[in-house]
C-alpha cells in the first residue's frame, strides 16, 4: 500500500472545499496511506515575505527526515494525470521514503522551502486558491492512484 503525506498551510475553512477534501480523502484512504499535517497560517498583519517566511518555518520544521519534499509551485513542472501517476509510482518505490505534497498559503511558499523541495510540480498554468489547490491535488492522487490499479475513474 502506498504511503502519501500532504503538508500545507492552514486548514480549510470554507464548507465546500471542506466536503470536497473529506471526499477526496475517503476515496483515496481505500487503497492509500494518506495522512496529512496542517501548519498555523502566518499572521495577518505581517508583510507578504514575513508572512512567508514565518509559514517556511513551520513547514520545514514538520518536514521530517525521510519526507520527499514536493512543492506545489507555479514554476514546478507540469504532467498530464498519467505522468503523475508514473511519478507517483516512482516516488513509492522506495518504502523507506514517503512523498510529501508541500501546499503553501495565500502568498505560496517561501524560498527555503522551494530550496529543501526534491520536485516542484504546477497544477496547470493558472493560479490557484490554495483551498482549492488542496482539493486539485486530492482529486489527482485520488485519479493517479486508479490509474495504477487499473481502475475505470480515468478516461484518456
Amino acid at each position: 500500500m502506498r504511503t502519501l503525506r500532504i503538508l500545507a498551510v492552514g486548514r480549510i475553512r470554507t464548507p465546500f472545499w471542506q466536503q470536497a477534501a473529506t471526499h477526496y480523502m475517503e476515496r483515496i484512504r481505500h487503497n492509500c496511506r494518506l495522512t496529512e499535517t496542517v501548519v498555523k497560517d502566518g499572521g495577518a498583519a505581517l508583510p507578504p515575505t514575513a508572512r512567508n517566511a514565518d509559514e517556511g518555518a513551520r513547514l520545514i520544521a514538520a518536514m521530517g527526515p525521510t519526507d520527499i519534499a514536493v512543492c506545489l509551485d507555479e514554476h514546478g513542472r507540469n504532467m498530464t494525470s498519467r505522468d503523475f501517476a508514473g511519478f507517483i509510482e516512482r516516488l513509492t518505490e522506495n518504502a523507506t521514503r514517503t512523498p510529501c505534497f508541500v501546499i503553501g498559503g495565500a502568498f505560496g511558499l517561501d524560498k527555503s522551502v522551494l530550496q529543501r523541495a526534491e520536485h516542484k510540480l504546477a497544477l496547470g498554468p493558472m493560479t490557484f486558491p490554495h483551498e482549492m489547490a488542496r482539493v486539485v491535488l486530492l482529486e489527482q492522487l485520488y485519479r493517479a492512484d486508479a490509474i495504477l490499479r487499473g481502475a475505470p475513474y480515468h478516461h484518456d
